[in-house]
């Protein structure tokens, strides 16, 4: 039986996807899932508002994607490690996206709405009907479901909708703001669960739910071949910068359709699909610097950190939640976009620290340690247990 080496760039790349999502989250955190959407009622400083902007061009749907991809190419390497020991792919396979979905609801329950483990984990199962799909077949469908999406961009895919009317908006926005900002951890829990401001018919609904596989699965399919071919070769330096030099621009000037659509008549908004586009040129760059600097000191910090993807992305939960909610210190609103930036880099610096250190003690983080037990049915705290693939236990 051949040992796989693990892939320090998938590591480092999950630790990297992670630092974005964390700066996209903080605009969830600090003003709301649907009062980021509605940030003029914040009247931000144009420092702050010009910081806003720079996150939804540059980073918000841009990083979740390369999680996304991710998530697609570590299951290829799961399966592949599975087979190698003779393990049942597929039964795996189901009971860790049935941790995910576990984990997704108690989080989404008891800390944040923003969650995003039980979609991973529905898409998950969705997957399995790919994992013995031969390459080529799920490239395929990677084109087929990237061009509708395409179509739907180029037809406003991107537009934004109204939720309620102004004067609705107006009172909700005014009942979140002073909920989340100084309401107890009861008053706060009752609201993200209780109060939904979208006016949406059973149809509409219907219609959401069913467009939702088709935002992720490219990017899952575009993983899962990636996985199939290996591209993440930390030594495969030239083609990680031609993908960043390609499809950077074009990521950026798709993503910035959405302003100019409102400004210029004719200008197509394809913000729907720039995310993704901006996403790939994301892992060429970041591939392209990692094969350069394979083994510096801050390498192997993302690598840590992405190890631990899974513990991270809850602690960030934790930590977020207590600085902006009213049971903690309660700066919902109040810190400003850029000082969030601040925030966020501060934040993540101490979890690559944070893990770094973690992991010259420790082979898993605790949730990790969870992750292990159901999906393997092992005692994941006895010693003297062969590893399984731990590679592969994490968000993505």
């Amino acid at each position: 039986m051949t040992n796989v080496k693990r892939n320090g760039l998938v590591d480092a790349l999950r630790g990297w996807s992670l630092f974005g999502i964390l700066l996209a989250n903080l605009l969830i955190f600090q003003y709301g899932i649907f009062g980021k959407e509605e940030i003029s009622f914040f009247n931000l400083s144009s420092v702050d508002y010009g910081g806003y902007v720079t996150l939804k061009v540059l980073v918000e749907n841009s990083f979740m994607p390369i999680f996304t991809f991710l998530f697609g190419y570590s299951l290829i390497l799961m399966r592949d490690r599975l087979r190698q020991r003779e393990r049942r792919v597929k039964w795996h396979l189901f009971r860790r996206f049935l941790v995910l979905i576990g984990l997704g609801v108690l989080h989404s329950t008891f800390l944040w709405e923003g969650d995003i483990l039980f979609l991973y984990g529905m898409m998950g199962m969705l997957l399995l009907f790919f994992v013995n799909r031969k390459r080529k077949t799920i490239l395929v469908w990677c084109v087929i479901l990237f061009s509708i999406v395409t179509f739907v961009s180029y037809l406003g895919g991107g537009e934004e909708v109204p939720l309620m009317s102004e004067a609705k908006m107006t009172a909700y926005m005014n009942d979140m703001v002073n909920i989340y900002s100084s309401g107890n951890y009861q008053e706060i829990k009752n609201h993200r669960l209780n109060v939904d401001p979208m006016e949406l018919s059973v149809g509409e609904e219907i219609a959401m739910v069913f467009f939702v596989p088709f935002l992720l699965l490219p990017m899952m399919l575009l993983g899962m071949y990636a996985g199939h071919v290996r591209w993440l070769d930390s030594s495969k330096m030239k083609r990680f910068w031609y993908v960043s030099v390609l499809f950077i621009p074009l990521g950026l000037l798709l993503k910035v359709s959405f302003y100019l659509s409102k400004e210029i008549s004719g200008v197509p908004d394809m913000s729907l699909i720039g995310g993704s586009v901006l996403a790939i040129g994301y892992i060429g760059l970041f591939g392209y610097i990692y094969s350069r600097s394979q083994g510096s000191e801050w390498m192997r910090g993302f690598e840590s950190l992405g190890k631990l993807s899974l513990s991270n992305y809850i602690l960030q939960t934790i930590i977020c939640t207590t600085i902006f909610y009213g049971y903690g210190i309660g700066l919902f609103g109040k810190m400003g976009v850029v000082f969030s930036i601040l925030f966020g880099i501060i934040l993540f610096i101490f979890q690559v620290i944070g893990s770094t250190f973690y992991l010259k003690r420790f082979n898993q983080g605790p949730l990790e340690k969870v992750m292990r037990l159901f999906v393997y049915l092992e005692n994941p705290f006895r010693r003297n247990q062969k590893r399984p693939m731990n590679d592969e236990i994490k968000v993505s």
